[in-house]
C-alpha cells in the first residue's frame, strides 16, 4: 500500500486533507501528521513514507525548507493556497501540489499524477535529485511581491494643490490637525498623520524619529545634543533641529 504523511500547522486543514484523500485514494495509508517543517522531516526519516504533503507556509521551518532536507527520501507534494500564477510556477517546476481547500475533483488530478510516480521510480528519483533547483525556481516565482511605497505626496500650499516627489521632502512633522511637509524650497500641509505615512513610505528612505516626525535619511546632516540631553537631528542647509525620541535612538547607532 502507498503511504504518506501530512504536514500543516492548522489542525482543521490536516483533517480535511486526510478526509479528502480517503475519498479519492482509499488505498493510501496516512502514517502520521506534523505541525511544522521540523516535525515533517523527523517523520520522513522515521516512517519513510512514499509521499509527504507539505504546507508551504508553516511556523519555524517552512514547507520549502523541509522539502530541501527531505530531498529524495520521499515524494514531496506541496499544499498551497496560492493563486493561478503560483500554480503555473508549480507546474513548470514539475512539482506535485494540492490547492487549499482540497476539493475532490482537483485532488483526483493530483492523485493520478502521484500514482504515476509510484509506477515510475525514475521520475521520483529525478524530482529528488533536482529538488534544490526546483525549490529555487519556486521561491522566485511565488515570492511575496515587494510593497509599493508612495512616490508622490499631494499637499496644499495656500489655495493650490502640489504633487511633491517624496525624494524632495526633507521631513514630515505633525501637530494635532495637520502634518507639515517640508522641502528645501517650501512648506506644505496635509491631513494624513505621521503614523499612517510611516506605513506608506519606504523605510529605507524615511526614518521615524519621533511619534510626530519622519525624516528623509538623505537630508540628515548629523545628530547633536542640547543642554537638556535631548538628541536632535540636524537637517542639511536648514536651521531645523528635530527631536529624536528615546525609542528611536537605535537608528543612529551606526552614525
Amino acid at each position: 500500500m502507498p503511504t504518506a504523511i501530512i504536514a500543516d500547522d492548522e489542525r482543521l486543514m490536516r483533517d480535511q486533507l486526510r478526509m479528502r484523500l480517503e475519498q479519492v485514494w482509499p488505498e493510501l495509508e496516512i502514517l502520521g501528521e506534523a505541525k511544522n517543517g521540523e516535525e515533517a522531516v523527523e517523520l520522513v526519516n522515521e516512517l519513510k513514507p512514499d509521499f509527504t504533503f507539505l504546507d508551504i507556509r508553516m511556523p519555524g521551518k517552512t514547507g520549502m525548507e523541509a522539502a530541501a532536507e527531505i530531498g529524495n527520501k520521499s515524494n514531496v507534494v506541496f499544499v498551497t493556497a496560492y493563486d493561478a500564477y503560483a500554480v503555473e510556477a508549480f507546474e513548470r517546476g514539475a512539482v506535485d501540489y494540492v490547492l487549499k481547500p482540497p476539493e475532490p475533483e482537483r485532488l483526483k488530478v493530483t492523485v493520478e499524477r502521484l500514482k504515476g510516480r509510484l509506477s515510475s521510480p525514475a521520475a521520483s528519483a529525478a524530482q529528488g535529485a533536482d529538488m534544490a533547483a526546483i525549490l529555487s525556481q519556486l521561491a522566485e516565482k511565488i515570492a511575496t511581491p515587494k510593497q509599493k511605497y508612495l512616490q508622490w505626496i499631494q499637499a496644499s500650499i495656500g489655495s493650490d494643490l502640489r504633487m511633491i516627489p517624496v525624494e524632495e521632502i526633507l521631513f514630515f512633522r505633525s501637530d494635532e490637525k495637520y502634518t507639515c511637509v517640508q522641502t528645501d524650497k517650501f512648506e506644505a500641509l496635509i491631513r494624513k498623520p505621521v503614523r499612517d505615512l510611516a506605513d506608506e513610505l519606504d523605510p529605507s528612505l524615511f526614518w521615524q524619529i519621533h511619534r510626530a516626525t519622519l525624516v528623509n535619511v538623505n537630508a540628515i546632516e548629523g545628530v547633536t545634543r542640547d543642554i537638556r540631553g535631548r538628541h536632535l537631528v540636524m537637517i542639511k542647509g536648514r536651521p531645523d533641529k528635530l527631536e529624536v525620541s528615546r525609542s528611536f535612538l537605535h537608528l543612529f547607532k551606526q552614525m
